[in-house]
C-alpha cells in the first residue's frame, strides 16, 4: 500500500485513510489485483477493451532535478528516495545514505522536506515505536548529523510547509530552531492582510523568531536551520553554493550575491513528476502529467477520450496534501458516474474484466495476509508493523 511507503512513520493518524479503502476493498463487487503493473503486465489498450471505464491513478514516481553539475554524486540524493528508504519501500533498502557528516542541506521547503528534517533530528526512542524500518533505525542510531539546513528560493510568506509540520519541528526535544532575522524583513507589516492559514503559519514563524534569542540551545542539542531567499547554484565537495535571491511579484530572482553552506549530505526536495508507463497515454512530458480536463483524459489538446479518466498527482501534478487529493478523487468519481448516467459510456453490455490467470497476482486476501504478518512482526518489537522489504518475500507471505 502506498500509504505505508509515503507517509512519515511518526504520522500514524494520517494513515487512517486506509480504513476507507479497506471498506471499499471488502465490497463483493470489487476485485483487487496486486503485483500487476500497467505497461508491463497489462497494457492500457487491453484494460480499455475489458472495462467500460479506466481510471489512471499511479501517482508521481519521479523527481524534479536541480540540473546542476555534480548532482549525480553519492552525497546528493532525492528526498523521495530517502523517504522510501526509512519507510521500507522494496528496492530502497540499499540506499545507504551517508549520515557520518555534521551538516545536511535539504533543498526545498515543502512538507516532505520537513518530514525528512524531522526524521534526521528526532530522538531515536521516539522513532523506535513507529514503523520505521529496522535498518533505518540502525543507521540513524549511528548518525553524526547535528545541523539540518532547510533552504528555499522564496521568502517566509511563500513557504510550502504547513503549520502542523512546523509545530512538530518546533517541539522536537533537544533541537534548537534558528531563523535568520533578515529573512523576515517587512513581514510583520503584511501579516494582517494574509489569508487565515498563511497568517497562522507566519505568526508561528514570527513567534519562534522572537523567542529564539531568549535562551541558547541546550548542550549537545541539534539545530534546525530554515533559510529563505536562496537558489541552488553549484554543488561542491562538502558544500553547496546558493545565489541570494530577491522577490519580484512572488518570483525568486537571483542576484549577484552568493552564499555557501557546509553540506555533507544534500537532499533534493523540489517536487515530483509522473512517468508515462504506456504509449497509449496522452502524456504531457513537459509538465509530467496526463493531459486532462477535470479528470477526463484528452485524446488530443481538446477532445475528451470517453471512458478514460485520471486522478491524483498523475492528473494534477504534485500539488496539495492528502486531503486535497482525496477531494479531487471524489470529484473524478462523480464525473465517471455522471458520464454513465448521461450514456456517454455505453454500459448496456457487460465486459469481461481483467483475466489474471497467467499472472502472479496478489488478491485482497493475499494483501491481508501481508498486513497481518507485518503487524505481528511489529508487535513483537513494540511497533505498529515491521515491513517486508522484499517483493519475493511478500509474494511468499501472500501465498502467490
Amino acid at each position: 500500500m502506498p500509504l505505508n511507503f509515503g507517509v512519515a512513520p511518526d504520522h500514524p493518524e494520517v494513515k487512517n485513510v486506509i480504513n476507507t479503502f479497506t471498506k471499499t476493498a471488502e465490497h463483493p463487487r470489487l476485485r483487487y489485483f496486486g503485483n500487476v503493473s500497467l505497461g508491463t503486465d497489462v497494457s492500457l489498450k487491453e484494460l480499455r477493451e475489458r472495462y467500460h471505464a479506466v481510471l489512471l491513478t499511479y501517482g508521481a514516481d519521479q523527481d524534479r532535478e536541480l540540473e546542476l553539475e555534480n548532482e549525480q554524486q553519492g552525497n546528493v540524493i532525492s528526498a523521495r528516495k530517502f523517504v522510501a528508504w526509512y519507510n521500507g519501500l522494496p528496492g530502497a533498502e540499499n540506499l545507504n545514505p551517508d549520515l557520518n557528516g555534521r551538516d545536511v542541506t535539504i533543498v526545498g521547503q515543502g512538507n516532505v522536506a520537513v518530514d525528512v528534517a524531522r526524521m534526521l533530528l528526532s530522538p531515536l526512542d521516539a522513532l523506535r515505536v513507529t514503523d520505521t524500518t529496522e535498518y533505518a533505525l540502525e543507521a540513524l542510531s549511528r548518525s553524526q548529523v547535528e545541523r539540518v539546513h532547510l533552504v528555499g528560493r522564496r521568502g517566509p510568506l511563500q513557504a510550502a510547509f504547513t503549520i502542523k509540520e512546523l509545530r512538530e519541528m518546533l517541539k522536537l526535544p533537544n533541537v534548537d530552531t534558528r531563523w535568520r532575522t533578515d529573512d523576515f524583513s517587512g513581514v510583520d507589516s503584511l501579516v494582517e492582510k494574509l489569508q487565515r492559514p498563511r497568517k497562522r503559519l507566519t505568526e508561528l514563524m514570527l513567534k519562534s523568531l522572537k523567542e529564539q534569542g531568549r535562551a541558547s540551545g541546550a548542550a549537545g542539542s541539534k539545530q534546525f536551520l530554515p533559510i529563505f531567499l536562496r537558489a541552488p547554484k553549484a554543488i561542491n565537495l562538502g558544500e553547496m553554493e546558493f545565489s541570494v535571491t530577491k522577490l519580484q511579484e512572488d518570483y525568486a530572482v537571483a542576484t549577484d550575491n552568493t552564499e555557501r553552506l557546509p553540506s555533507d549530505l544534500i537532499l533534493r526536495s523540489i517536487g515530483y513528476k509522473s512517468s508515462c508507463v504506456d504509449s497509449d497515454i496522452n502524456f504531457d512530458t513537459r509538465r509530467g502529467r496526463v493531459h486532462n480536463t477535470e479528470g477526463r483524459v484528452l485524446k488530443d489538446t481538446e477532445k475528451i477520450d470517453p471512458g478514460l479518466y485520471v486522478a491524483g498527482w498523475l492528473g494534477t501534478g504534485p500539488t496539495g496534501v492528502i486531503l486535497t487529493t482525496m477531494s479531487g478523487a471524489f470529484a473524478v468519481a462523480k464525473s465517471i458516474c455522471d458520464d454513465i448516467a448521461a450514456n456517454v459510456l455505453d454500459t448496456s453490455c457487460a465486459k469481461p474484466g481483467y483475466d489474471a490467470a497467467d499472472k502472479r497476482v496478489v488478491t485482497w486476501d493475499g494483501w491481508k495476509r501481508i498486513d497481518q504478518f507485518e503487524s505481528e512482526a511489529g508487535k513483537a518489537k513494540g511497533k505498529p508493523r515491521e515491513k517486508i522489504v522484499s517483493i519475493q518475500e511478500m509474494l511468499k507471505v501472500a501465498g502467490v
